[in-house]
């Protein structure tokens, strides 16, 4: 039977109750249930309703993701959605959304979720501020909001805020402003994490005063000040990362070696100076230690041998000098040593060699003395070993693969004598092996010709002889350079298995014999030098059949023959030299076909006959000819024939004759009557167009953020009125839409979603839908039809950098303007290539491509030929090439293989368009472009220092003023046109020269 209140029991009954207390009891348990009861279910609703208000504003409109988070889901079900965990009683306790695009924002209903203690959204996409509400929330314990596009301010915490917060993670996001103080006095944090961010301004002393902190992050900002000592208050410190791209004043403090507990110090890249201190000495638990690419001087403390723990030490690329100490004979579990690029001096001490987990040695670039020790590699480990660009002399270690590990071995510009020993041939782990200019003799061991995954064996610039061995192999093995020794006999047939070869050079030997024809097998060939041998014979047409040769060299040989017709099938090819041999014959009339070549040398041979007069030998002068008694034409004595108009060639390179007015007149007759047909026709069709596109309504509107205006505010806007652009992929709009909004809207030449060959439109919209990045265009949204493509676009008011630069304007762009430009652009670029997934390739990097907003700050723009990069260590083939005439790397339009260090090319034009304030071509000459101008310009300059050499080429509508700040800019150009892809640096290692300005590159004439 059920129980009532005794409000409704008779006073009769009252008196005869023996039992009125326990009623009571009674009553006040179910009112207890039935307020538990009501608080559960008003709970649950309150979870429910966050979670869908938090889903509403993650996700862009038509997002499938998170489809499981529904609305109408039971009271409690929503414990079930993807990434929600929820405790016993149904509260949310925990919510993970990673590694799903979401590229919404993260709503203020975050604060409603009392109980969540983990929040988690990492690589989503999300943007916006960071709710001030999350640290109000009295369980958080971890929040990792990293890899995504959260900007502004960190939010402020009031004293009391996140009174369980263990761990903050906000890395690689697009966070600014000061670093948030309030954070100090969080009491419980372990764990801080803002790297990767844009804060600015100095790091807090207030930091120091976290007392449980045991992570640190704050690399990859854009931090300025001096390093604070009192971080050596934090006794518990374990991590500390505070390098890359900030900028600080002043040195390492001395009073970090108090901190005893720390594991690892990574201060590389922030600008530091002075000396290493040696109190370092003391951190006893480090086992990690990052002082690389700062401005430290002086010698290297022998107090860091009392760090027994250390593993890996890196003070490369700073001014350091002296000598390296005895005492790190006593760092016994060092596996990494990385010392190039100083002043330091000496011989490599024998204890190196004796470290027992040494396994990275890298020390080029210094002015290293005396002999390598004898012992090197008999610790079994070593992996990578560099030591170019030294005074190194003695013999190579015969044990340097006795571990069957080695990978690297690079040797070059040294003193180092005697024969390559045997034992290298057997290594089969070596992936690179560099031995040039130095002395080395005696034959090549055969087994350097057989490494299976070698892809480069440089040995350039010895006195090594002997035959090549008959038995090459290599599946991997893309560079072989022999060039300058003395190696003689005939160049084995077994060298076109070489499948991947790519650069071949065997000039300057004593070769003798035919050019093989299994040459032809090589079909990855791009530069083929064979020059300056005793090769004989005919130049073998399957030659031709490497049809990605960009450069072929066979001059100063004793070949015959012919020039092979073929040749001109090679329609990459830039530089032909065929020069002193004996071949005739003559020039093949095809070769003026040949587009990409811009070197002919044919000299001091025995061709006769007509030298071709169209195409690229237009441009070339009487020295690619002379020494050729046979041939005539325009440079030479005219060729005489009957009835041939001289100098007049047609497309096959014969004559042409002269005009008969006879045979021609009935073709004008026909055209003079089917002209007025034509015209009607045209109208037609043009009228039957105009109407299916009246017709083709259907427009689809995709967005990619939430939009103020609509599709027909944007089909109003298409007018001629508002063009602001044209190019070779469409026209450009300015679109001011009834609310206040100003787009960019790029009208694209193709025919809609619906078709296949439409390739810049899916390539750009597949690339900027997923990018967020504060110096990348943002794409707001797109629109097509069957017809039809529409981007849009942030509009940005000062256009093109290349319009401003290149128009009336340009000298309102002064040096420190250039300069952040060309620093914003360079971070927009390095993220596409090292910080998205995967890499993206942009392959149109110029001027015109970089937008400038009202503050003339740098957005890199148009993806419509971007390349996603799967692999970031290796190159990749395009069927032909793109990208924009002046800005193409030479590996690029020579051999159709794009990496990223090919943008970075194009970058470096782009620099030097900023320097000098001219276009990259036009105004320098047939076939010159900015590139070889500058080279010709500044080697002009003899002997000049490096302000001698910027004066020469400096935009004469600015001052010279200042003059080094110019000069480094100019220093990181030139690195980034370096003919070698691989010389040139990372767009990484470009921002970091453009973030550093008093870092020092070498000396421009040596460049």
């Amino acid at each position: 039977m059920h129980s009532f209140p005794s409000a409704f029991i008779t006073p009769k009954a009252r008196r005869s109750d023996p039992t009125p207390r326990r009623s009571r009891r009674r009553m006040a348990t179910y009112l207890c249930l039935l307020l538990f009861l009501f608080l559960a279910a008003s709970d649950a609703a309150g979870n429910l309703e966050a979670l869908l208000k938090l889903k509403a504003a993650l996700l862009l409109p038509g997002s499938p993701a998170l489809a499981d988070w529904n609305v109408n889901a039971a009271a409690d079900h929503y414990c079930s959605f993807s990434g929600v965990t929820c405790d016993g009683d149904s509260h949310v306790v925990a919510l993970n959304v990673s590694f799903v695009q979401l590229n919404g924002t993260l709503a203020p209903e975050i604060g409603l979720l009392r109980h969540l203690v983990n929040l988690t959204i990492t690589s989503a996409g999300v943007r916006g501020p960071l709710p001030r509400e999350l640290a109000t929330l009295p369980s958080l314990c971890l929040l990792n909001v990293s890899n995504n596009n959260f900007s502004g301010r960190f939010p402020a915490v009031a004293r009391g805020g996140f009174p369980q917060l263990e761990v903050i993670d906000a890395y690689n996001n697009n966070f600014s402003g000061p670093l948030p103080v309030g954070l100090a006095a969080a009491p419980r944090l372990r764990y801080l994490h803002l790297g990767g961010n844009y804060f600015s301004g100095a790091i807090p002393e207030a930091y120091a005063d976290i007392e449980n902190l045991e992570y640190l992050g704050l690399n990859g900002n854009t931090l300025s000040g001096r390093v604070p000592a009192s971080l050596s208050r934090l006794s518990k410190l374990k991590y500390l990362y505070i390098g890359y791209y900030n900028m600080f004043d002043g040195g390492i403090p001395p009073e970090f070696g108090r901190l005893s507990s720390l594991i690892r110090l990574d201060m590389g890249g922030c600008n530091l100076s002075g000396s290493i201190p040696p109190t370092l000495g003391q951190l006893t638990q480090l086992d990690t230690l990052f002082l690389q690419i700062n401005n430290l001087s002086g010698p290297i403390p022998p107090e860091l041998g009392k760090l027994g723990q250390l593993k890996s030490l890196d003070l490369s690329i700073n001014e350091l000098t002296g000598e390296i100490p005895q005492s790190f004979a006593e760092l016994n579990e060092l596996k990494l040593l990385n010392l190039f690029r100083n002043q330091l001096r000496g011989a490599i001490p024998p204890f190196i060699a004796e470290l027992p987990n040494l396994e990275v040695l890298l020390l080029w670039d210094n002015n290293f003395t005396m002999q390598l020790p004898e012992s090197l590699g008999r610790n079994g480990r070593l992996l990578k070993l560099d030591i170019a660009s030294n005074r190194v002399t003695g013999t190579i270690p015969k044990d340097l693969c006795l571990s069957g590990r080695l990978e690297l071995l690079v040797m070059m510009e040294n003193s180092l004598f005697g024969p390559i020993p045997e034992e290298l041939g057997s290594c089969k782990s070596l992936i690179r092996v560099r031995l040039g200019k130095n002395f080395l003799n005696g034959t090549i061991p055969a087994g350097l010709f057989n490494l299976p995954s070698n892809d480069i064996l440089e040995l350039n610039d010895n006195f090594l002889s002997g035959d090549l061995p008959p038995v090459i192999s290599g599946d991997n093995l893309g560079t072989l350079i022999l060039s300058n020794n003395m190696i003689t006999g005939s160049i084995p047939p077994a060298i076109g298995g070489l499948l991947a070869l790519q650069n071949l050079a065997l000039d300057t030997n004593r070769l003798s014999g035919v050019i093989p024809p299994e040459i032809g097998k090589i079909k990855q060939l791009s530069k083929l030098n064979l020059s300056g041998n005793y090769l004989s014979g005919n130049i073998p047409p399957h030659l031709t059949e490497c049809t990605r040769l960009a450069a072929i060299d066979l001059s100063r040989n004793n070949l015959t023959g012919v020039i092979p017709e073929k040749i001109a099938a090679l329609q990459v090819l830039n530089t032909l030299n065929l020069s002193r041999n004996w071949i005739s014959g003559g020039i093949p009339s095809e070769m003026q076909r040949m587009r990409s070549l811009t070197t002919l040398d044919l000299s001091y041979n025995l061709l006769s006959g007509r030298i071709p007069s169209q195409g690229q030998f237009l441009v070339f002068n009487e020295s690619s000819f002379m020494g050729n008694l046979g041939l005539c034409g325009p440079l030479f004595h005219p060729c005489e024939a009957a009835g041939i108009v001289e100098g007049v060639s047609g497309s096959g390179g014969g004559p042409q004759r002269r005009w008969d007015a006879k045979r021609a007149l009935p073709w004008v007759v026909l055209a003079a009557a089917v002209g007025p047909l034509a015209v009607i026709v045209a109208k037609g069709w043009k009228r039957w167009r105009d109407e299916r596109r009246g017709r083709s309504k259907g427009w689809r509107m995709t967005a990619f953020q939430r939009l103020g205006f609509t599709k027909e505010d944007v089909m109003e806007c298409l007018k001629d009125d508002n063009v602001i652009g044209k190019g070779g992929a469409g026209i450009v709009y300015r679109g001011s839409m009834a609310s206040g909004a100003e787009v960019a809207i790029k009208r694209l030449v193709g025919r809609g979603v619906g078709a296949e060959n439409d390739r810049g439109f899916k390539a750009e919209v597949t690339t900027l839908g997923r990018i967020r990045h504060r110096n990348i265009v943002r794409l707001l949204g797109f629109m097509s039809n069957r017809e039809t493509n529409l981007l849009l676009y942030e509009y940005m008011p000062n256009g093109s950098l290349g319009e401003m630069l290149h128009g009336s304007k340009g000298a309102h762009l002064g040096w420190g303007t250039r300069w952040r430009i060309a620093a914003e652009a360079a971070r927009g670029l390095c993220y596409l290539h090292h910080d998205c997934k995967p890499l993206i390739l942009h392959r149109d990097v110029k001027s015109n491509n970089i937008l400038l907003d009202s503050n003339f700050e740098a957005h890199v723009a148009d993806f419509g030929l971007a390349k996603f990069l799967h692999d970031p260590g290796v190159s990749e083939c395009m069927s032909s090439i793109a990208g924009s005439y002046g800005y193409i790397a030479p590996e690029y339009a020579y051999t159709l293989r794009v990496d990223a260090k090919s943008d970075v090319y194009s970058f470096g034009v782009v620099l030097l368009e900023l320097i000098t304030g001219r276009r990259p071509v036009g105004g320098f000459g047939d076939g010159v472009d900015i590139v070889r101008w500058v080279h010709k310009t500044i080697s002009e300059v003899a002997g000049g220092s490096d302000s001698t050499v910027v004066l020469s080429i400096v935009d004469r509508r600015l001052s010279s003023s200042p003059l080094d700040l110019i000069t480094n800019l100019f220093k990181v150009a030139m690195l980034c046109v370096e003919e070698e892809s691989q010389v040139r640096p990372s767009m990484r290692e470009v921002v970091h020269m453009l973030s550093n300005p008093k870092s020092s590159p070498p000396k421009l004439l040596s460049l």
